[in-house]
């Protein structure tokens, strides 16, 4: 079965950084896209970046400068790094795998979501 472990998330004011970590078993991300989603109180999740396995990248325009989605394939993790963090990216960040199509339709496999709140 395959299984994606989100870590990285916490409490973190404007301005600042976290990098968030997908670790993944049963799933070759080498061979797969991945993508970061988020969804936040009352929202619908949506696509934050997204990594082919060529290392072309999705981001959405909120995003865009500011956050990094990379990977390790040595060990098997993606990463989104987050920097001038907002209020507005507070958020649970999912970690989401599978063919380019599905990652970024929001059909493949998923993680179990770390929390991410922006506040001073």
């Amino acid at each position: 079965q395959v299984q994606l472990v989100e870590s990285g998330g916490g409490l973190v004011q404007p301005g600042g950084s976290l990098r968030l970590s997908c670790a993944a078993s049963r799933i070759i991300f080498s061979i797969n896209a991945a993508g970061w989603y988020r969804q936040a109180p009352g929202t619908e999740r949506e696509l934050v970046a997204a990594i082919g396995v060529g290392g072309n990248t999705n981001y959405a325009d909120s995003v865009k400068g500011r956050f990094t989605i990379s990977r390790d394939n040595g060990k098997n993790t993606v990463y989104l790094q987050m920097n001038s963090l907002k209020p507005e990216d507070t958020a649970v960040y999912y970690c989401n795998a599978g063919s380019w199509g599905v990652v970024t339709t929001g059909g493949g496999y998923w993680g179990q979501g770390t929390q991410v709140t922006v506040s001073s």
